[in-house]
């Protein structure tokens, strides 16, 4: 018998919920329902889910709450699913630890596709993902080759520079998921680094320029605006 991927919606709209758990029980996975945060929290101990699919506007607490409370003792992946569109909520859910982030209203289509790279990250730890075990991280024409220090397109060494390698080395590590300005910015310059996008945005453009064939229609890294940037996998081609 196929064990499959248990799911928790939190989600206080009846009609979404019924569109999601049809969505996701017709493509084998497992799942359950909360309305509230009350019901939400006391679900996640008891039901052990492996990914949590996180609406932010419920009756009795906010989304964000959960989510923070949860990253104080768990990496269970989850999905965002929210009405609220503005950059600085993107930026808020990302950066308390969600692993993606969808802006209601959404197809089918990228609701699976979401589903399958947020458990796909929990298969693939850091410490035990194709880049740990053969220091590659290879999509399509692309492959980030962190022995050499080199990013290659169709086996052609990119040319980087120092700073331009580091920044694809650290999305490959998180190959799918959207890193935030910040993030990058604290992770490679470090905590006292400040705010200022600059230095990332010209190192960005000067990086597609030398891996994408069209930098205005980038294949390999994608821009999720006033948000931060995200690496392709397997299934963005």
């Amino acid at each position: 018998m196929k064990i499959r991927d248990k799911v928790l919606i939190i989600e206080d709209d009846q009609r979404i919920c019924n569109f999601m758990s049809s969505v996701l029980e017709s493509h084998d996975y497992d799942a359950k329902i909360a309305h509230t945060a009350s019901d939400a929290e006391a679900m996640i101990l008891s039901h052990c889910p492996d990914l949590i699919v996180l609406d932010l506007g419920l009756p009795d607490k906010d989304g964000l709450e959960i989510l923070e409370n949860l990253r104080k003792w768990s990496s269970l992946p989850v999905v965002v699913v929210s009405a609220r569109s503005h950059e600085n909520d993107k930026v808020q859910a990302l950066d308390l630890g969600a692993d993606d982030y969808i802006t209601k209203p959404f197809g089918t289509e990228e609701f699976l596709a979401r589903i399958r790279t947020a458990l796909r990250h929990t298969r693939t730890a850091l410490g035990d993902n194709e880049v740990a075990r053969k220091g590659i991280y290879a999509v399509g024409d692309l492959t980030i080759d962190y022995n050499k220090h080199q990013v290659l397109i169709n086996g052609e060494n990119a040319k980087l520079t120092h700073s331009e390698f580091r920044i694809m080395a650290l999305l490959g590590k998180y190959a799918g998921k959207v890193l935030t300005y910040d993030f990058i910015i604290k992770e490679l310059w470090g905590p006292r680094a400040g705010d200022n996008n600059q230095i990332l945005r010209v190192n960005m453009a000067n990086i597609r320029r030398k891996i994408e064939e069209n930098p205005a229609q980038p294949k390999y890294v994608f821009t999720e605006a006033g948000v931060g940037y995200r690496l392709a996998e397997g299934d963005d081609l």
